[in-house]
Parts: C-alpha cells; sequence; structure tokens
C-alpha cells in the first residue's frame, strides 16, 4: 500500500513518519518548499521526542519522503490522509479553508487516475465535514470515478506523539463506505498484532469522538483546578484529594493534575469549537462553556498568588521557568505559561525567561521579556522564582544554589512540582497550588 499525507505539520508529520514504520509507502507532501527542503534534509521544524529518529529512519530505508509534488504523491496512493491545519476562527468556529483548499487540489490529481482511493480526514474537523467533503469531491471528479472518505481522527498527545501513534489507545474510523473501512483497516493492520481496539462508526459519529474527548479532559482539567482553589480557601491538600479521585476506577488518575491551566493546539480550539457547534444546533454545552470560562480565570489567579508571595511587583524581577505550554514539546499556543507571563509584565514586572525548547517560538509572541541561557541564570537576582512548565529539568534543581543567587527566597510552583516542605527546608517562601493552604514558609 502506497500513502500520501497532505500537510506536514505536528499532525501530518507524525501520521506519515508512524504509517512509514508500519512498512509502508508514505509520501508526505506540503506547500512550503523550505520545509520540504528542512524534512528532506532529516531535520524537524518542530520538537517532538522520537519523531526525528523515525523520520531519518524511514528516509535513510526508502519508505518515507517529502515532496512538494503534490499530484504524483496522490497519483499512486491507495490512502490519501488530509493532515492540514484547521484553526479557530474568531467567533470559535473552524476555518476550513485550507481543508477544501487541499481538497481541491487532490481532486484534480485524482481525476488522472480510475483506481478506488480513499480520502481520509486527519484534520480535526467540524460535524458533518466528511459528508461535505464527499460531495465537494464528487462534483469534481468524473462521474462514476470510484472514491470513498473516511474519517479517522488523530488522538497524538503532543510530548508522546511516536508512541501515541504507534501504540494507541483505539483507531476511530468513519465512513459510509465498507471498502473505504476495509482499505483503512489495512492501513492499520499492524496494530491488529497489538489487539488495538477499532471503533467502527459513521462519519458523524467518529468526527465528534475528537471534539468529546478533548472537551473532556479539558473539563477534568478546570474541575481539579477549581478543587485546587477551594483546597487554598479551605486548608486542604489538592495532592491528596487528586490522589483519592484517582483511584476511583471511574474517574482514574490522568488530568488531575492542579496548575495554571490548560492550553496547546487542541484543547482552547476544539473546546471552543464545540460550543460553537452545540449553539448552531441549539444544543448548548454549559459544561464545556464552564470548563472555558474557569480556564480562562487561571492566569488571573495565578498571578494574584504570586503578588501573595512577593507583594506588589512593579519593578521587580521575576524569572520565569517554563514557557511552553507543557513539557517535552516547544508547543507556545494558548500556553497558560505565557499568559501568565503577560500578565506579570502588564503588573509592570520585569520578566526573564528560560524553557528548554519554546523559547524561539516564544520570542515571536511574548514581547518585553528577557531569555536566560538556564534556569540559574534565571534565578539570578529574581526577587521571585515562578515554576510555569514542569519539564523534567526543572524537578531537581540545586535549590540552594538558587536561593543563594536570588535578590528575595520567594518560589512559586505553580505546577507542584515539589513539596512545601522541602521549599522551606532550603529557605523559601513558596506558594503552589491547593497544597495545604496557599502559603508556606512563613507568610
Amino acid at each position: 500500500m502506497k500513502i500520501a499525507v497532505i500537510g506536514t505539520g505536528y499532525v501530518g508529520l507524525a501520521a506519515g513518519a508512524g504509517f512509514s514504520e508500519f512498512g509502508f509507502q508514505v509520501a508526505c507532501v506540503d506547500i512550503d518548499e523550505k520545509k520540504i527542503q528542512q524534512l528532506k534534509e532529516g531535520r524537524l521544524p518542530i520538537y517532538e521526542p522520537g519523531l526525528e529518529d523515525i523520520v531519518q529512519r524511514g528516509q535513510r530505508e526508502g519508505r518515507l519522503r517529502f515532496t512538494v509534488d503534490l499530484e504524483e504523491a496522490v497519483r499512486e496512493a491507495q490512502v490519501i490522509f488530509l493532515a492540514v491545519g484547521t484553526p479557530s476562527a474568531p467567533d470559535g468556529s473552524v476555518d476550513l479553508e485550507a481543508l477544501f483548499a487541499a481538497a481541491e487540489s487532490v481532486a484534480r490529481a485524482m481525476a488522472k487516475s480510475a483506481d478506488f482511493q480513499v480520502v481520509a480526514v486527519k484534520s480535526t474537523v467540524p460535524v458533518g465535514t466528511c459528508r461535505r467533503l464527499k460531495k465537494f469531491l464528487s462534483e469534481r471528479l468524473p462521474e462514476g470515478r470510484p472514491f470513498a472518505v473516511a474519517s479517522n481522527p488523530e488522538f497524538l498527545r503532543e510530548g508522546s506523539a511516536v508512541q501515541d501513534f504507534l501504540r494507541p489507545d483505539r483507531v476511530v474510523l468513519g465512513s459510509d463506505s465498507e471498502e473505504a473501512l476495509s482499505v483503512m483497516k489495512k492501513a492499520y493492520d499492524a496494530l491488529y498484532l497489538i489487539e488495538t481496539p477499532f471503533v467502527i462508526t459513521s462519519f458523524e459519529t467518529a468526527e465528534l469522538v475528537k471534539y468529546a474527548t478533548n472537551a473532556f479532559l479539558a473539563t477534568k482539567v478546570s474541575f481539579i483546578n477549581e478543587i485546587a482553589g477551594f483546597c487554598d480557601a479551605v486548608g486542604a491538600d489538592v495532592h491528596m484529594v487528586a490522589r483519592a479521585l484517582g483511584l476511583d476506577g471511574r474517574i482514574s488518575r490522568k488530568f488531575l493534575h492542579p496548575g495554571p491551566g490548560f492550553g496547546g493546539s487542541c484543547f482552547p480550539k476544539d473546546t471552543r469549537a464545540l460550543v460553537r457547534m452545540g449553539s448552531e444546533h441549539r444544543s448548548p454545552f454549559r459544561i464545556v462553556e464552564a470548563a472555558l470560562e474557569a480556564n480562562e480565570r487561571l492566569a488571573e489567579r495565578m498571578v494574584q498568588k504570586i503578588e501573595a508571595l512577593a507583594g506588589d511587583l512593579r519593578g521587580k524581577r521575576v524569572g520565569v521557568l517554563g514557557l511552553a505550554f507543557k513539557p517535552n514539546t516547544d508547543d507556545v499556543r494558548e500556553s497558560p505559561a505565557l499568559r501568565v507571563a503577560a500578565a506579570l509584565l502588564k503588573r509592570g514586572a520585569r520578566v526573564k525567561a528560560y524553557d528548554p525548547e519554546a523559547m524561539e517560538n516564544a520570542k515571536r509572541v511574548l514581547k518585553g521579556v528577557g531569555y536566560a541561557n538556564d534556569p540559574y541564570e534565571v534565578a539570578e537576582g529574581s526577587h521571585v522564582l515562578v515554576l510555569l512548565t514542569e519539564w523534567n529539568q526543572f524537578r531537581k534543581l540545586d535549590l540552594e544554589r538558587i536561593r543563594k543567587s536570588m535578590a528575595e527566597a520567594n518560589f512559586a510552583d505553580l505546577r507542584n512540582v515539589y513539596e512545601p516542605e522541602e521549599l522551606r527546608a532550603a529557605g523559601f517562601r513558596s506558594v503552589g497550588v491547593g497544597r495545604q493552604g496557599s502559603l508556606s514558609g512563613g507568610v
């Protein structure tokens, strides 16, 4: 089987490299010639652990190639995955311009072949898009030309995308064509060997699964963050609450880690899109709306914690550890760390930051911040140190060295990486999120 993947963003690149690991011949297509040349040289435009290795291996062993020639890639492929961006519009709806522009090009290429082909949508799209795409393609292809459309949503977590593709929790396939479903199952043959569950369903259901998954997880994050706020108010420990919750098999422990909120390319965009879809169909998602509102309030709440610890921030030096929305990625899209950093700047603070991978991306969107070479440079001369992204590099810092270099020994651990007692023993006045009262160390 030969596969074409249209779009070499996060999803397209991970999917293309993943299918090449399954042994298929894969052509990844993009209109960005500079990016394609970079990928041909084995250099990735994103940071994702393990992805560079399988990209280079796929190219070295002749299974994976990168090209700007969409027509050639599509003409030879049995399955054509659409993995282009579907960003949010200002009203929260999904911008499908890139998807249908790609579909237009795909249709022109498909028209020159008579073989049955499947156009599979990997991009996250509103419910009803695949059925609309099927009509769109049929209007542009010769009458009787055999093809089918399938929905195959991705569930790749940034920071663990390679593992998520090669060993997924499940594969969701939606289509109205048995032949298309048969072809798609062959594309995922390797996963049958490890007994991966397959969910075979309709276009609409498959499309909704992606939104429902992200909305549920985002709501879970907002829930534990609100529990953490209440723990601060009453002197309870959110870690113990979360642990007890997670031991309940109906709930599980995942996504019960309090902090400055959710961000990234999926949760904010997809929850807003689901709310928009609910409004359009007169079936509102009140719980999801509340989760979004709660998340938007968190940056201000985090800054208030920092102020309670360090006092008026005007003119003070604040060191920020972490800019990516989560560890093991360089993605700063809707990062809560950036929201907090921006709010600190508005308070008149002088902010210096460090992130192991995300500083170049942060520099493009966060102005007025100084950038350091390591955590210790960030801490030097700071009145308060703020931990915003829980990179492993930040879990075992030399606390004594940091304290001695700071202007004031204030540590705002907004990811609860350290135990309050550990920070107190190291000589810090500290604040966490829902950890046995809002402040420790004599504040």
